[in-house]
């Protein structure tokens, strides 16, 4: 149960997606708008596990076409939000100040964010420590994972958020986003060329 543990806090606190998200979240929009979006994150992650477990996802993904699809659509969706971070709070004059991505946002990336489902496959398809009763360690994993997740993500998302209230130089702070946005690309490219 401890390896199990150490697992979910090495491969949720390492950037993806969600965390790095979370932090330019933060940066860009502030602790509310960052809250509304670990929500929506927390639940698409859960949705994600459940799939996972439930063997539906492992169905889905089994026709290439589906898995392509997906790859398309959370590069897509990553860049979008990537560039609404990179621009948030921007005092470029054709660009207004964008909504956050909310709740929704961060539902949506889970369900097509490539890490997710592989990282849920790992934690619920090995480190066995109950196999006389797979449902208690399903129901075990499940409350560890998120005892760990929760704590990971709003670290991420103080991260972002102090960065914000740092009242860093208008250039400073559009750097820093810019940053965050080029980091999730980087790691969108690496799922990418990982899945050829």
């Amino acid at each position: 149960m401890l390896t199990f543990a150490a697992a979910v806090f090495f491969l949720i606190i390492t950037p993806g997606p969600g965390v790095l998200s979370t932090a330019g979240v933060g940066s860009g929009y502030g602790v509310r708008a960052a809250t509304l979006y670990v929500g929506g994150l927390w639940l698409g992650n859960n949705l994600v596990a459940l799939g996972v477990v439930s063997g539906l996802t492992a169905a889905a993904l089994a026709e290439p076409s589906i898995r392509t699809i997906l790859l398309y659509a959370s590069a897509c969706y990553l860049l979008y939000l990537a560039i609404r971070i990179a621009l948030a709070g921007s005092k470029i004059a054709f660009i207004e100040r964008s909504k956050a991505p909310g709740m929704a946002g961060g539902l949506m990336l889970q369900v097509i964010n490539p890490k997710c489902y592989a990282v849920n496959t790992t934690f619920f398809s090995g480190f066995a420590f109950l196999s006389q009763n797979p449902l208690a360690e399903i129901a075990i994993k499940f409350a560890i994972m998120n005892a760990i997740w929760i704590p990971i993500h709003f670290l991420w998302l103080a991260a972002g958020v102090t960065i914000r209230r740092l009242e860093l130089p208008h250039r400073i702070q559009f750097g820093i986003n810019i940053l965050m946005a080029l980091s999730m690309l980087a790691v969108v490219a690496l799922a990418a060329l990982a899945s050829w």
